[in-house]
């Protein structure tokens, strides 16, 4: 590919991330307006949609504290990985 080629490609490639986060914003923008519907019903039914929005509870490592009560132990326990990062600027 010549350097006028990739040039096109990297211009194709940036108006598509555009497009992409101006699609998800409004999707977000459309998923809040539900919401705010739904308020503090778990489930609407509109038609053919079924809609929920339910409370879900995770439990996470809380890191922080792991390496304030046990830095030997997080050091033991940590993986370091190499990856390529690719970024058009």
């Amino acid at each position: 590919m010549s350097i006028h080629e990739i040039e096109a490609k990297a211009r194709e490639l940036r108006q598509l991330q555009q497009l992409i986060e101006e699609a998800t914003a409004e999707a977000e923008a459309i998923k809040d307006q539900i919401k705010a519907h739904m308020g503090s019903a778990e489930e609407l039914r509109a038609g053919e949609y079924k809609i929920t929005w339910k409370l879900v509870t995770s439990s996470r490592l809380d890191s922080k504290a792991l390496k304030a009560a046990a830095p030997e132990l997080v050091e033991r326990f940590t993986k370091t990985t190499t990856t390529r990062r690719f970024c058009v600027a």
